[in-house]
């Protein structure tokens, strides 16, 4: 029989271990609760008790969400959740054991990430008018993003205190507020410092600001309007159907990586917390895999040699 009180109860300490112990970002908080809420409604509406709950009854629901529309990833996250939900009660000795211990979360490949080439990303950065205050700053937020591989929101949070212009590299709190620290080159370090000095005190006037772009309230420039602006970019280069912050990002490490980088030191620039999200990029840098071989390889050469 449902308990309202008892799963209530249980929710809450849950979504605080995740919190706390886990470090999880709001909005990925936000997602895990919106996701038990309709489980709360499943469960009352059939009147399952959460703890004595059966694994073809937790089914039945994820069945009921699958008729409904949602997407595959949506699915996906949904059986993630309540694993991780039932996991947590079963540590917790809420439970004897995990209900949906023995169902493997759906994969599906990950499409291979879209990215700009090193021609493209030139033209982009040549784009702003850099005799104007708006595009000096443009500009700043183009070169440091391609230098850096921000995420768009990280820029967007960036503060003047995370910023180490003389050492030449930034500090930011990623997802799951960890920390990191990124250099940055000499072209964003020059434009960087032009924004600064050049642009930056005009758009602020008299306001303060602790954060480094800024619009003329002393607010941080937010997610949609870096966007936009990005977007704004690419529309008159003929690819704003593709440009967005993180192709940006996708295209730092892309280069990265075929420069002769290695993954572990692009996988602690970017912020993943795990190798296996790196590796995608390996597959966009197949040309330069075959190059090295065509360079190296003893029997690449196109003269075959006697065998």
């Amino acid at each position: 029989m449902f308990n309202k009180k008892e799963f209530e109860s249980d929710l809450k300490r849950y979504m605080a271990y995740l919190q706390m112990e886990r470090g999880l970002s709001t909005n990925t908080l936000l997602s895990y609760s919106q996701e038990l809420k309709k489980y709360h409604t499943f469960l009352e509406t059939e009147n399952y008790n959460h703890l004595t709950v059966e694994e073809p009854h937790i089914l039945d629901f994820i069945k009921l969400e699958s008729v409904k529309g949602s997407s595959f990833s949506t699915q996906s996250h949904l059986i993630s959740t309540l694993k991780s939900f039932y996991k947590y009660l079963a540590v917790e000795d809420r439970m004897d054991y995990n209900p949906l211990s023995t169902i493997e979360t759906p994969q599906k490949w990950k499409p291979l990430p879209k990215y700009l080439s090193i021609d493209q990303v030139t033209q982009l950065l040549e784009a702003p008018d850099i005799s104007t205050v708006e595009g000096i700053r443009d500009k700043a937020i183009l070169e440091l993003i391609y230098a850096s591989g921000l995420r768009v929101s990280e820029l967007s949070y960036l503060g003047m205190d995370n910023l180490y212009l003389e050492e030449r590299f930034i500090r930011v709190k990623g997802k799951g507020s960890k920390e990191r620290v990124i250099p940055f080159g000499e072209a964003a370090w020059k434009h960087l410092l032009n924004y600064l000095e050049k642009s930056r005190p005009i758009i602020l006037d008299s306001t303060s600001s602790d954060y480094v772009f800024v619009n003329k309230t002393g607010k941080n420039i937010d997610r949609i309007q870096l966007w936009k602006i990005i977007k704004g970019y690419g529309s008159g280069m003929g690819i704003g159907n593709i440009l967005t912050p993180h192709v940006l990002r996708h295209s730092f490490a892309t280069h990265l990586l075929e420069k002769g980088a290695d993954l572990r030191s692009i996988q602690l620039m970017l912020g993943h917390s795990s190798i296996s999200t790196t590796e995608i990029y390996t597959h966009l840098a197949k040309g330069r895999v075959k190059q090295v071989y065509d360079e190296f390889h003893p029997r690449s050469n196109k003269e075959e040699t006697e065998d």
